[in-house]
């Protein structure tokens, strides 16, 4: 099954860590790339410790959710020797990807430029903090900085919220999928033309772009755009929970959220007549909303809600989004028998029905495939 799945044949020297490069690895191995990830010695990944207490012998949750499909090799990078197994790879490989500071693969002999040199058809692809060049090029890039630094954490539904971490790695893992899409669209374009080229993303890149209907906003009319803020939608507290609520696309929103909520029509009331009473005196509007859920069941209100074809969800946690039969019925957790324990972890959100992914490979234990790899750097020196 393996050489069928659409980049069988490609292989990847990867030696990034954490999550923006692993999470754009592990996508390439599931689609059929020889990723051969490349270690230090003693330690590996800085995500094979993220849980330093788990029993001796087991991968750590962390890592396994970022390295399936994957092989290991540990080097010694500071020993000539240890180089030249990866100079030797690079002679054929299709794809080099790190998420170093600017200057440490230059430093190592592995550069743009040094790479090119050996394998004009090779695709180098860099995950940064905030991009090769200016004044934050050097600066240790991470998720958190990224989302302070592109505005994202800035923003919030409320201006009385507190400013606060989001508590999901949304930087790295869109950077991680630009990063895919640069690699298929340097690789389509190798295709063409028969070279290789750089290509690099950025956390700050990525946050910025996950914003473009704001920013476009700004640039051209210098006005705020903030899809939490609008005045009839928002997240409010049953009996037993709490219920989301999108109050748009319909011809009249309020309406149906009055005949939901068991209210006379609230655009009769001259603070919610327009659109734009209605944003001014938000917080009177969504007081009314808050009495009313806080009067039942969540189940009560999704059911009230849909009658209306209003755009409603109950508020979850990630154990019961898990276990939600439609998460299941979209194939989005993968299971797999190691040595030690059984490994489960999220799937791809990519459905292809040709290529489903699998774990094809556990997530390997540190330089499980070292041997394998210098032999197959040794025949490609000799070759």
């Amino acid at each position: 099954m393996s050489n069928e799945l659409p980049l069988s044949g490609v292989t990847v020297i990867d030696f990034t860590q954490v999550m923006m490069g692993p999470v754009a690895t592990q996508m390439l191995a599931d689609y059929g790339a020889d990723v051969i990830k490349v270690e230090k010695p003693g330690s590996g990944d800085l995500s094979r410790t993220a849980f330093p207490n788990d029993p001796a012998g087991l991968q750590g949750p962390v890592f396994c959710s970022l390295n399936r499909n994957k092989r290991s090799v540990v080097l010694d990078l500071r020993q000539a020797s240890e180089r030249q197994v990866i100079l030797d790879l690079a002679r054929t490989a299709d794809v080099v990807v790190n998420n170093f500071r600017a200057g440490v693969m230059e430093r190592l002999g592995f550069g743009w430029e040094d790479l090119s040199r050996l394998n004009p058809r090779l695709i180098y692809a860099v995950g940064t903090g905030y991009g090769l060049e200016g004044p934050y090029a050097h600066k240790g890039g991470q998720d958190v900085l990224a989302q302070a630094m592109s505005g994202v954490m800035y923003r919030r539904s409320n201006d009385d919220q507190p400013l606060a971490v989001h508590a999901t790695t949304f930087a790295d893992y869109s950077a991680g999928m630009h990063m895919v899409q640069g690699v298929l669209l340097a690789l389509l374009h190798r295709a063409k033309t028969g070279r290789g080229q750089r290509i690099s993303v950025s956390l700050l890149d990525s946050m910025l772009a996950a914003q473009t209907q704001e920013a476009a906003a700004h640039l051209m009319r210098g006005r705020e755009v903030n899809w939490g803020a609008m005045p009839l939608s928002g997240v409010f507290e049953t009996q037993d929970g709490a219920v989301v609520m999108v109050g748009a696309f319909k011809p009249d929103p309020l309406g149906s959220i009055s005949l939901a909520l068991g209210l006379d029509h609230l655009g009769r009331d001259p603070r919610f007549t327009s659109f734009a009473d209605q944003v001014k005196n938000k917080p009177a509007l969504q007081a009314i909303f808050r009495e009313r859920f806080a009067a039942n069941m969540t189940a009560y209100w999704l059911t009230r809600l849909e009658e209306q074809d209003l755009l409603c969800a109950p508020v979850r946690s990630l154990a019961e989004a898990l276990a939600d039969e439609q998460t299941i019925i979209n194939g989005m957790i993968l299971e797999s028998r190691g040595a030690h324990e059984t490994v489960r972890v999220v799937g791809s959100p990519i459905n292809m029905t040709a290529a489903p992914v699998t774990i094809r490979r556990l997530p390997p234990m540190l330089g499980e495939h070292t041997e394998a790899v210098k032999t197959l750097a040794a025949q490609q020196e000799n070759a």
